[in-house]
């Protein structure tokens, strides 16, 4: 017999759940087919045979919590592969099926008769108490049906930890956001002009994000307090800029990091991006990747949000929401024009982070944007 067991949990995840199992008792499974999968606080793991057999037994059923290396079932390696030959009672089935068909086509043929002969007769008719008894038809109408029903769902591990997460940072922080907006003209004007170019030589497409990315990081230089988190009485500033990018998947948002984002080019930004929203997808994101982070960028334009108040994403003091780009009519050297807008926001822990260092960083970014050439002039 061999073991199913929980894979080695990080230092930081003590336990997980059965989440969902893809083979039953009796099941035969090849080496390496996915078996069992676990759901910890952020990623769901996937359980792979490691060897083939019959799974013989299924020790922790889906919902129990289980433990790193506790054994979920049993699989029987020595068992013979099952082969799909017609047994010798399928054969009989057979042969019984026919002599069935053959007695009931004799069957229907004197029922027809029988039948024939029956609509000849003449039916009683009902008597006047009978009448007067019988029930009158209900209209469909009378009754109407009733759609009141209730379905009770146990939350998944990740979104009572999401839930956790955010209501803890709005207990725990004195969170408050500060709005501005961007004309987007130049940088739809430069995404037109070179996406093409761009695409070809590094085989991904130019977005949005990675222009935030790069305005964050040069404004996170200057500000590096927003870049900073309070840890009890003492406030720890970072030299580096990690970017958590908040990604939305099928079993809650989560929040994969782009390392050393101050040294990666737009294209790596891109690339990272893309990488990141396929594998949120398929629930392959790494646990370690949406470890730490030292500033975050929510994108709720993606799904039509006009402007929002994002909530920040613990111990970090900062998160940036992006909105939907909108065309809106604005001054411009006293004239109205209609242009590209975006509503900014900066969510903000106000502990750390003043109200002016807010404004002014949320400035920064709205700059860099307007004008991407200081993205290449780092001014």
């Amino acid at each position: 017999m061999k073991e199913i067991k929980v894979p080695i949990l990080p230092e930081s995840i003590n336990e997980a759940t059965v989440a969902a199992w893809h083979k039953k008792p009796g099941d035969y499974v090849e080496l390496d087919d996915v078996i069992v999968e676990i759901e910890t606080d952020k990623v769901v793991l996937e359980v792979p045979a490691e060897e083939s057999g019959i799974l013989s037994k299924i020790s922790a059923k889906e919902g129990a919590t289980v433990k790193e290396q506790q054994v979920l079932g049993l699989i029987d390696d020595e068992a013979d592969i099952p082969e799909e030959e017609p047994s010798e009672s399928e054969e009989a089935s057979e042969e019984a099926t026919n002599e069935t068909s053959e007695t009931a086509s004799q069957v229907e043929t004197e029922t027809a008769e029988t039948d024939q002969s029956t609509k000849i007769e003449k039916q009683p008719e009902k008597t006047q108490e009978e009448v007067e008894s019988s029930p009158e038809p209900t209209s469909s109408q009378a009754q109407p049906s009733s759609n009141r029903m209730e379905e009770r769902v146990p939350m998944t591990r990740i979104r009572k930890t999401i839930a956790n997460r955010l209501h803890s940072a709005t207990q725990n922080s004195a969170m408050l956001t500060t709005f501005n907006e961007v004309d987007m003209s130049e940088i739809l004007s430069m995404r037109e002009s070179y996406k093409e170019a761009f695409e070809n030589k590094y085989s991904v497409k130019l977005g949005l994000m990675s222009f935030f990315v790069k305005a964050a990081v040069e404004s996170l230089k200057k500000f590096p307090t927003v870049n900073a988190y309070i840890d009890g009485d003492d406030i720890v500033y970072h030299a580096y800029c990690d970017v958590s990018i908040a990604v939305s998947s099928d079993r809650g948002l989560v929040v994969p990091v782009l390392r050393d984002a101050h040294k990666m080019g737009m294209h790596d930004i891109e690339k990272g991006i893309v990488d990141f929203a396929v594998r949120a997808k398929d629930g392959t994101l790494g646990i370690e990747e949406m470890s730490g982070g030292t500033f975050t960028i929510s994108n709720g334009g993606v799904f039509g949000s006009l402007l929002s108040t994002p909530i920040l994403n613990s111990p970090q003091s900062a998160i940036l929401g992006m909105h939907k780009t909108q065309e809106r009519p604005v001054a411009v050297n006293g004239e109205v024009v209609i242009r590209p807008m975006m509503y900014l926001a900066l969510s903000y822990d106000h502990r750390i982070i003043d109200g002016k260092e807010a404004v002014q960083f949320l400035i920064s970014i709205k700059e860099a944007l307007e004008d991407p050439t200081r993205l290449l002039l780092k001014v």
